[in-house]
C-alpha cells in the first residue's frame, strides 16, 4: 500500500484532514502507543495563522444525521507559537509532517510559508485558501485570478511542495484548481467544509456561536465525489481527496475519481484509530477489486 506523493513516500495513502486530529493530546493520552500505531500515513496540522486566533465562541458543535456543523474558527498559537511549541512535538510522530497555513493577504501567507518551509521537520505546505483577501474583498480559493496571483507569490518561496486546498464553494472548482496547477501547485486538497447553519430547538435563533459552521461528515460524501472526478479531468498533479470518508470503500471511491491520497475527518472524532482501520480495509479493497 505505500504511495509516492509530490516526492514523498508514505506507508499507505491514509492521511487526516487538516484540524480534525489533535496529535499532540492524543500522544499526552496514549503516549508511545500512539507513535508504535499512528492512524496516518502523514500528519497535516491544525491551521496556522501569522497571529494566534482564539476562535469562534461556544457553542462550536452540532450534530446532524449525516456528521457535524463546526464553527470552531480556526483557533492556533499564531506563527511564532506554532514553530516554538508544537512543531517540536509533532516532528517526533515519524511520519512525514504537513503544515496547513492561512493568511489574509498575499504578504501574509508569503510570510507564513517563508518561515514554516525554512524548517527541516516540514515536508510539504497545504494553504487553506477558504479566506476573503482584505485587499481585494475576494476569496482567495473561488477566483481563479485570486488563486494565481497568491501561487505567484508564494511558489519562488519554497522549494517544499504546495498543496492547494480548493473551497467547495467555488462556481468552477476545476478552473480554480487548473489555475493552481498553472501558477505552480504541486497537488490539491478537496473538499473543505460545506456551509450550513443550525437552529436552537427552543429559540429559533442560530444555535453556533459564530452563527453558521462548516458541515462535515457522511452527508457531503457525494459532494466530494462529484468535485474530485471533475478537478481529476481538469489538472494532471495529485490529489488528496476527503469528506465523508468512514470506511475503506469510501477511499476506494474517491481514488477511483481521481485522488492519490484520501484524508480522514469526522470520523476520527468517533473513532480515533478510524485511519489506520480505513488503510486495512482499503488495502484489503485494492488487492481483491479490479478498477
Amino acid at each position: 500500500m505505500s504511495v509516492e506523493f509530490c516526492g514523498l513516500e508514505l506507508a499507505h495513502p491514509i492521511i487526516n484532514a487538516s484540524g480534525t486530529f489533535d496529535a499532540i493530546a492524543a500522544r499526552r493520552a496514549f503516549g508511545d502507543q500512539l507513535i508504535e500505531r499512528f492512524p496516518f500515513a502523514a500528519f497535516v496540522s491544525k491551521t496556522v495563522t501569522l497571529e494566534p486566533r482564539q476562535g469562534n465562541p461556544p457553542p462550536r458543535l452540532w450534530e446532524v444525521a449525516g456528521g457535524l456543523i463546526n464553527s470552531i474558527g480556526l483557533p492556533n498559537k499564531g506563527l511564532a507559537g506554532y514553530l516554538e511549541q508544537d512543531l517540536p512535538e509533532l516532528a517526533c510522530l515519524g511520519v512525514p509532517l504537513i503544515v496547513n497555513v492561512m493568511g489574509f493577504s498575499r504578504a501574509e501567507v508569503a510570510h507564513l510559508v517563508r518561515a514554516v518551509s525554512e524548517r527541516e521537520e516540514v515536508s510539504a505546505l497545504e494553504l487553506n485558501v477558504s479566506c476573503p483577501n482584505v485587499e481585494t474583498g475576494l476569496m482567495m480559493g473561488a477566483d481563479p485570478g485570486e488563486i494565481a496571483a497568491l501561487l505567484h507569490r508564494v511558489r519562488p518561496l519554497t522549494d517544499k511542495p504546495l498543496i492547494v486546498k480548493l473551497t467547495p464553494s467555488a462556481t468552477d472548482v476545476p478552473a480554480v484548481a487548473l489555475a493552481a496547477f498553472r501558477a505552480g501547485a504541486d497537488a490539491v486538497s478537496l473538499i473543505n467544509t460545506v456551509r450550513g447553519m443550525a437552529l436552537d430547538p427552543r429559540t429559533g435563533e442560530p444555535w453556533l456561536g459564530g452563527t453558521t459552521g462548516g458541515v462535515s461528515g457522511p452527508a457531503i460524501r457525494p459532494i466530494a465525489l462529484a468535485q474530485v472526478h471533475a478537478v481529476a479531468e481538469a489538472v494532471p498533479i495529485p490529489i488528496v481527496a476527503m469528506g465523508g470518508v468512514q470506511r475503506g470503500r469510501d477511499a476506494h471511491d474517491l481514488m477511483r475519481a481521481g485522488a492519490s491520497l484520501v484524508a480522514v475527518g469526522t470520523e476520527s472524532f468517533r473513532d480515533p484509530a478510524a485511519g489506520l482501520r480505513i488503510a486495512a480495509q482499503l488495502a484489503d479493497l485494492t488487492s481483491t477489486v479490479r478498477p
